[in-house]
């Protein structure tokens, strides 16, 4: 294995030892608390324009297959770990994951000291940062220092459907469902097509008028990558469709469908990236341990004309041009949004990963209340 080095937009350097593609890769570096589902999330289109951090150990240890992939490749711009697994253990594996992300030009580093970096990224926050082999420090401290921000980027573009697909369920359709592309994972689709609804997918740009044409029985606002607030489109998209057919959203779909209510969304110091995050339902105070991956979240304050962006000022209500918006979820970690409903306009929407791919699934039944509010078979 080459040396290899990570050097932060601050100029903080860490060493380690290159697994993957050589050469040199930029990126917004963020940590990810997960202890599985390692090949999930390097394929999350969520992650495009990022390096993710394993804050788990050992990775790589049951090696990887075809099944969990969440798209046709790693979104992820690279990938640091503490340790990377020589063997794959497991009836399932395929091959090993340092070899996959190799063969996918993904610039890998291990042995490096992740608690720390993970500490730097908490205390100063997600930044640029560069990383590669066969470079010095001096020349990726430059590469990081160039490297923009994901804020003010639209990064949904590069990860978008380029023309509409159908995928069927097994059995009776039971609902037709539109869904926006805005970094769609594979198991989300699933999720969809398990309970019965026919799901086509769109580009992220499609106009309301266009999805009407579908005859949907609703719309889901999908996951994505990125900052919510330069994608315009779709943001005027969903609010043409607000009132005209039930709406689901996660994640980026969440934030999209926010600032379709008059809303602004706000970067978090470090994000929201795991598969451990607990959440509160406002409604009967049960906690759900979630799966989360994004940097952004909702202001609901300034829906009604303020601004509150603390947690702690988080409204439970409010009213909107589009009817009354509910808070029906906050995380217990930092009190921001999860979770909004709009109760005049047949919409809701959450801030985490109900599919749980990877991670827990308390949430799943998310999916079974959208599925019985526009299902139309018995």
């Amino acid at each position: 294995m080459k040396p290899g080095v990570l050097v932060t937009a601050d100029g903080t350097v860490f060493r380690g030892r290159s697994v993957g593609a050589e050469g040199i890769a930029r990126g917004e570096v963020v940590f990810n608390t997960a202890m599985t589902g390692y090949q999930e999330i390097i394929t999350d289109p969520s992650y495009a324009g990022q390096i993710v951090a394993m804050t788990a150990p050992h990775i790589g240890n049951y090696g990887i297959n075809g099944a969990d992939e969440q798209a046709d490749r790693p979104y992820a711009v690279g990938l640091v770990t503490r340790s990377m697994s020589r063997f794959d253990s497991s009836w399932r594996s395929e091959g090993s994951f340092a070899g996959f992300l190799a063969g996918h030009g993904i610039v890998v580093l291990t042995e490096v000291d992740t608690r720390r970096l993970t500490r730097h990224v908490r205390r100063h926050g997600a930044m640029p940062a560069a990383l590669g082999t066969d470079v010095d420090v001096a020349e990726l401290a430059a590469v990081a220092a160039a490297t923009p921000e994901i804020v003010g980027r639209d990064l949904v573009s590069g990860v978008t459907t380029a023309a509409p697909y159908r995928r069927e369920p097994n059995g009776v359709i039971r609902a037709e469902v539109v869904a926006y592309d805005f970094g769609i994972k594979r198991d989300i689709i699933t999720a969809l097509t398990d309970r019965g609804i026919a799901v086509t997918v769109v580009p992220a740009a499609t106009a309301a008028d266009a999805a009407i044409s579908y005859s949907p029985d609703g719309v889901f606002l999908s996951n994505g990558p990125g900052d919510p607030e330069p994608l315009t489109e779709s943001i005027v998209a969903v609010r043409g469709l607000l009132g005209k057919v039930p709406i689901f959203g996660i994640c980026l779909g969440h934030q999209i469908l926010g600032l379709a209510l008059g809303a602004t969304t706000f970067k978090l110091p470090f994000g929201h990236h795991g598969g451990n995050h607990p959440v509160r339902r406002r409604h009967d105070g049960r906690v759900e341990i979630t799966s989360q991956n994004h940097g952004f979240a909702v202001d609901l304050s300034s829906a009604g004309g303020s601004t509150h962006a603390a947690p702690a000022n988080v409204p439970p209500a409010l009213e909107t041009p589009f009817g009354r918006v509910v808070a029906t979820h906050h995380n217990l970690n930092d009190g921001t949004l999860e979770g909004l409903a709009c109760r005049d306009a047949l919409a809701f929407s959450v801030q985490y990963h109900p599919e749980a791919a990877p991670g827990p699934n308390d949430a799943s039944t998310l999916f079974d209340h959208f599925a019985s509010g526009v299902s139309h078979a018995a």
